[in-house]
């Protein structure tokens, strides 16, 4: 009853940044040497679990990023211009601790998601309301697999990019499945957590992703970027099992 009344009274927006301010608060108590999160900088001698099956040492606990978001904030520092350059970039479903450190660069940045507790612009992912040819970067994590129409999705991201303009789209990935495993039949949450592992998926991407990010028409390299980092950088930044950390580079 307390919960449903506070839901009730407090906006999703500022529950989250309750919680996010909450955590901040805690942090201390986790405070060590084993690991350090890049993305704020602090190190902890545990991350926190996360997951419907538990992935240790997978959030963490002062920021919230997770293993895929510390990698790909690895690869934008080391592999990108975006801390460099002034570039236009349309950024999807922002992880806030990516958010706060790429707000802040010159040229022109757009946060995105179409729930307003998650971005400051509500976009459609499938209509994305800005023309042809107009951003330099567009960063998409865990969103393609959520979106019913992911054909339509693809079409948009790729319209919106730049001649020579990269997309790094991130979903979670079953490499034992060869193909992309979807039933429009499976409709409740129960289902898809038990089918797809998450509750709210669409989809359990398999290893034919890049193929269909290449049928609409992008030239689509797959990196597993740990293989590219020492592998004590790997496991004190724990950076995942391959699963949701392979970065799909896609250019126009």
């Amino acid at each position: 009853m307390i919960k449903s009344l506070y839901k009730s009274i407090v906006s999703e927006k500022h529950r989250i940044s309750i919680r996010q301010d909450l955590n901040k608060l805690v942090s201390p108590l986790y405070f060590g040497n084993r690991f350090y999160c890049n993305c704020c900088g602090k190190s902890f001698r545990t991350f926190l679990p996360k997951g419907n099956i538990k992935r240790e040492n997978a959030v963490c606990p002062y920021c919230g990023s997770l293993e895929r978001t510390r990698l790909l904030h690895l690869y934008l520092q080391n592999e990108t211009e975006v801390f460099g350059r002034s570039l236009k970039v349309l950024h999807f479903a922002p992880e806030p601790c990516l958010y706060n450190k790429l707000y802040k660069l010159p040229g022109e940045y757009v946060d995105a998601d179409i729930n307003p507790a998650f971005a400051n612009h509500v976009i459609d992912i499938t209509a994305i309301p800005y023309p042809d040819s107009y951003f330099d970067l567009v960063i998409c994590s865990h969103v393609l697999g959520h979106v019913p129409n992911e054909a339509r999705a693809i079409q948009e991201l790729k319209r919106v990019l730049k001649s020579n303009g990269t997309a790094l789209i991130l979903t979670l990935i079953n490499p034992e499945l060869t193909y992309t495993f979807e039933d429009e039949s499976i409709t409740t949450a129960a289902e898809r957590l038990q089918k797809y592992g998450e509750p709210d998926l669409c989809r359990l991407h398999g290893a034919d992703f890049g193929a269909r990010l290449a049928k609409q028409g992008f030239n689509v390299a797959q990196i597993d970027y740990r293989l590219a980092l020492p592998q004590e950088v790997v496991k004190r930044n724990s950076l995942g099992d391959g699963r949701r950390e392979l970065i799909f580079k896609c250019i126009k």
